[in-house]
């Protein structure tokens, strides 16, 4: 069953190495904040971007790109008879079911969970996940279902759990184990992490992290429809319905989200069809050109990213292969090897670090309980320090002078255990600007320090989120003098 992704050059198969340079510039000019890029043509890698420090072997968060990997392990358990498409929903979860079943929810079924046209007249995920039963497919069920299953699509990603569940109570799985044997080793997809719930089921709609050679490979996989390294791993049928319309979503030709939804696929533009995940991850297929298009990123402007691929990528797409360019390929070479997230931009230094240096600021109530924080310099960066509830011991954040510094902060409890790079740099003599940047996702968080009344302003912003990207403002008061011991 062995099959790897074999590299070319793009021009061996029918793409100008001038085109990707114009890709590149494409993604960068409109602001993708983009992590990584991989372009697949006729099944071999003919250019692979990595902005630094992402690269090749880090796993990157998917978010809702997830859920075609929940509706392929729901293929595999239907193709081995453990379920059907037209099971019903509730006959799953007998203890999860509410006292009184109406006849909308008794009519949902496991095609409706993959569709997302499961009977409810409005989104539901704030009430499953952000309820207080903590039992999510029980909180799922317990939803008021309006219409009858299969007349309306509303995107749901507690409609994806539920399927998740759905798996694991048949094959008595996790998703991640259960896909191990049947996707994740024929297809060469290692060191896969899936976040659970708290009932020990895989998050059906979204805390997958892969690699984006993964991405690219269950691509490839729906393109040669189910087949890899000569075996059908999926059924046919399966892979043309998975990724057909199946329900409409609207009637918008322009819109990349508008043109219908397939179980858990989303359909596109030029006759293609995708895995899509927040802030820009995607798994683009366009079987009409061989096209496979893996993206990850941390973009707040989505439809921008996928229409650099149209914009750009299509036009330049041959038909056959073209002859060889040295030149072009040598300038593309180096132009990918250069690649970086761009660090906080400003002066690398102020005359105000000497006396910032070791200074603590008391800081004002604040929901976050902290009380003090400090700073420190040093010929390579710094350190800004935050202690909470009067603790001595401090969570601290490194950064690079204008560069980026590799590390892992404790500074926001979230933040634990996640790789980090960090670069400072002072926009004005008085405000000391910090970028975190946790490139294994799509976050970046910028905490503006402004000095300018004596006191310190510490402002938080994060370049993408499901709610505010502005995190609120504390204000601290100088406590103490001096450099630190």
């Amino acid at each position: 069953m062995t099959q790897t992704l074999e590299r070319a050059t793009p021009e061996s198969v029918g793409i100008s190495s001038n085109t990707i340079l114009e890709l590149v510039d494409e993604v960068e000019r409109t602001g993708q904040n983009a992590h990584s890029l991989m372009v697949v043509r006729h099944g071999r890698v003919a250019a692979e971007a990595w902005w630094a420090p992402m690269g090749p072997q880090v796993p990157h968060e998917l978010f809702s790109l997830t859920k075609s990997f929940t509706a392929t392990a729901t293929a595999f358990a239907i193709d081995e008879g453990l379920l059907s498409l037209d099971d019903s929903v509730i006959s799953f979860f007998p203890d999860e079911a509410p006292a009184m079943v109406g006849p909308n929810l008794a009519a949902m079924k496991v095609r409706h969970l993959l569709a997302m046209c499961t009977g409810h007249s409005e989104p539901t995920d704030d009430r499953v996940f952000g309820g207080q039963d903590r039992n999510l497919v029980r909180s799922f069920l317990s939803l008021p279902v309006e219409d009858p299953p299969g007349t309306r699509f509303i995107y749901k990603t507690g409609a994806s759990h539920v399927l998740s569940a759905i798996v694991q109570k048949r094959t008595g799985l996790k998703l991640i184990d259960y896909l191990q044997p049947r996707l994740f080793e024929p297809l060469g997809i290692e060191n896969v992490t899936w976040d659970q719930d708290s009932h020990g089921i895989n998050m059906g709609g979204f805390g997958m992290h892969a690699r984006t050679e993964d991405i690219a490979r269950f691509g490839q996989l729906y393109l040669q429809k189910g087949v890899w390294g000569g075996r059908q791993l999926l059924r046919r049928d399966w892979v043309e319905a998975a990724t057909s319309p199946q329900i409409a979503t609207s009637a918008n030709p322009v819109s990349n989200w508008d043109l219908g939804y397939g179980y858990q696929f989303w359909r596109g533009r030029h006759d293609s069809y995708r895995a899509d995940g927040a802030f820009g991850q995607y798994a683009v297929v366009v079987p009409a050109q061989d096209l496979v298009v893996a993206i990850t990123a941390g973009s707040g402007t989505l439809d921008k990213g996928l229409d650099c691929v149209w914009k750009v990528l299509l036009p330049g797409l041959q038909p056959a292969e073209l002859p060889a360019d040295p030149a072009a390929n040598r300038a593309l070479t180096e132009r990918l090897a250069g690649l970086a997230l761009v660090p906080q931009a400003g002066a690398v230094s102020s005359v105000l670090e000497g006396e910032l240096d070791g200074a603590e600021f008391a800081v004002d109530p604040n929901p976050f309980g902290m009380t003090a924080i400090r700073f420190e310099f040093n010929p390579r960066g710094g350190v800004l320090a935050v202690s909470r509830n009067g603790k001595l011991r401090a969570s601290r954040l490194c950064f690079g002078r204008g560069a980026w510094r590799d590390g892992r902060s404790t500074l926001v409890p979230q933040w634990r255990g996640q790789p980090l790079v960090a670069s400072g740099a002072w926009p004005s003599p008085d405000c000391l600007e910090i970028d975190a940047c946790f490139y294994t996702g799509p976050f970046r968080y910028t905490l503006r320090c402004d000095f300018s009344d004596g006191h310190v302003r510490l402002s938080t912003h994060v370049n993408v989120a499901f709610g505010p990207t502005d995190l609120g403002v504390l204000v601290a008061k100088r406590e103490t003098h001096g450099a630190t011991s």
